[in-house]
């Protein structure tokens, strides 16, 4: 369904039609906005298995009426509490990087840790309730629309590059492939792996995943490739709340999850862009994208040098959040493209994915956000479970002078990130963007089409987006360079050409799947109920309720 949909009951938006309708029907059944998310999420495990599913993390904000605040909710796990970095380097050879795929990208799954701390705090119907239909359709079968199937063959093409298939690749040909390749657009598919695992959930509970016959097979499976996670690092898993982190922006509240993430930096690239008249510039400027583009380079520096798990470092959200920090940060935006951007010193200064979005008529919102990382995470699919572990420890860098370096027990730098946005004191919208460093490119860009240029939910992502893409990042060697910038084909030749004569290098688009521009969903607050968005990018809808 395209265009902006509204309701005065409940909404929920994701990126597959079939996920956004098991959700409505579960708010049609008298569940909350979470309970909601949860069936969604686990139906997009079985549509998306490339983007998300319960081998992978999870991060949420809530909208609680009854308490009249925003909860954040941090369900990413932990790396192996028995492995030193000495000893991962061992096991990695001569490889400068942990591998993207494979044995040692492998940390602990959150989601489904995230899922529980969700239901119990907010859930209404019961677990059995929630999982039901995505069971039904794990073994009736779901068809896959054009999108969809685009996606499956990169995200399956790239895992067949990277991994020799044989032993270690079984479960994942097995579960993933038919007849050993991608299934087409119109494609009926199955996992009875993933209803069985959903079917254990739904009559135990959700901590058998970390205590209980699952959390035992899953750890065998791992140990017998050589993965160094235990029982005990299953069982140690936690969601920990945490109040989200904010700025105001045009007089807007924009709501972020402080690091292990990367939410901080949409917070900072709209500081520095309030700087600028981006109204007065208009949506098809090059001023406006020229400004943009530098704001990101230079809250990407700060990324790539400060951002990792607060337990481990000291990260200065506050001073990186600094309006006056900002302010420095963009007097250094002149008309010329900055070919060598570095990172800030704030202390001394001022002392990938799945997204969802729902809401139900108590007033509960939820913005959500679940990921294995890359296409299918680490391509280890566990024997008979029907989903995928993540690779999210391919993001500890390997450099010991950095704060996002491997250590044991520890959360490596996350790249998926919920949005909350408050208006007054009152919640106002829940949205997000997948596609990992295209994350908080995309949600700058869509709350800017809407605060600056006065779009609605629908209209602001649809318009036409760049990409930014550069060498830096919290788990690479630091290297800093200009970049390259990846327009949408909509943008106009006289605009491009433009950004040229400023600097900027321009790349050509060539991947076909919409998500390297982001996927974008959204559920606003109305006056009499909700709109929601979910972009035309993707398979997906947004929803109401009867």
């Amino acid at each position: 369904m395209s265009g902006l949909v509204t309701n005065d009951k409940g909404m929920i938006a994701t990126s597959q039609r079939l996920a956004s309708e098991v959700g409505a029907g579960l708010l049609e059944r008298g569940g909350s906005a979470v309970d909601a998310a949860i069936g969604a999420n686990a139906m997009l495990s079985l549509i998306e298995p490339y983007m998300c599913g319960p081998g992978g993390d999870l991060f949420a904000i809530v909208w609680d009426p009854a308490a009249g605040r925003l909860h954040g909710l941090n369900a990413s796990g932990h790396s192996p509490r028995g492995q030193t970095l000495d000893e991962l380097k061992r096991r990695l050879g001569q490889s400068r990087a942990i591998p993207i795929n494979g044995v040692h990208s492998i940390t602990v799954p959150g989601a489904v840790r995230g899922w529980a701390a969700l239901h119990e705090r907010f859930g209404r119907l019961t677990v059995a309730e929630i999982f039901a239909p995505v069971i039904e359709y794990a073994s009736a079968g779901v068809t896959i629309g054009p999108a969809t199937a685009e996606w499956w063959r990169g995200t399956a093409h790239n895992v067949q590059s990277e991994l020799e298939f044989g032993d270690i690749t079984r479960g994942f040909v097995a579960t993933f492939l038919v007849d050993g390749k991608a299934p087409q657009a119109g494609a009926t598919i199955v996992n009875p792996g993933l209803g069985r695992t959903y079917a254990t959930l739904a009559e135990r509970g959700f901590h058998d995943f970390y205590s209980g016959d699952a959390a035992a097979q899953m750890a065998s499976y791992l140990g017998a490739l050589g993965n160094a996670l235990t029982q005990e690092d299953f069982a140690l898993a936690r969601a920990d709340w945490v109040d989200p982190i904010s700025t105001q922006y045009r007089g807007y509240d924009v709501y972020e999850l402080p690091p292990n993430g990367q939410g901080l930096t949409v917070l900072q690239m709209l500081n520095i862009l309030e700087n600028f008249p981006l109204g007065e510039f208009g949506s098809d400027s090059p001023d406006y994208w020229h400004c943009y583009i530098e704001a990101k380079k230079l809250a990407f520096e700060d990324r790539a040098h400060f951002y990792a798990d607060p337990d481990f470092s000291d990260v200065p959200v506050a001073a990186l959040c600094d309006k006056g920090y900002a302010a420095e940060r963009a007097a250094l935006i002149t008309d010329r493209a900055s070919p060598n951007p570095v990172h800030g010193d704030p202390a001394i200064s001022h002392g990938d994915t799945t997204y969802l979005s729902a809401a139900d008529g108590a007033g509960l919102m939820v913005s959500l956000i679940q990921s294995i990382f890359v296409g299918f995470g680490s391509a280890l699919v566990p024997d008979d479970m029907g989903f995928a572990f993540q690779s999210r420890g391919a993001a500890f860098s390997l450099d010991e002078q950095h704060p996002n370096v491997y250590a044991p027990g520890k959360r490596p730098f996350h790249t998926i990130i919920p949005a909350f946005v408050m208006r007054d004191g009152e919640p106002l919208m829940s949205f997000g963007v997948m596609g990992a460093d295209m994350q908080p490119q995309g949600q700058v860009q869509v709350l800017i089409n809407m605060l600056d240029f006065g779009m609605d939910p629908y209209a602001a992502g649809s318009a036409p987006r760049m990409r930014h893409d550069t060498l830096n990042g919290p788990y690479v060697a630091q290297v800093s360079d200009a970049g390259i910038v990846y327009p949408e084909a909509a943008f106009s030749d006289a605009l491009i050409d433009e950004m040229r004569s400023r600097g900027h290098t321009i790349g050509e688009v060539n991947d076909p799947v919409a998500y390297f521009m982001g996927g974008y969903q959204c559920v606003r607050r109305e006056k009499d109920g909700y709109s929601g968005a979910s972009e035309p990018r993707f398979d997906g809808c947004a929803l109401g309720i009867d």
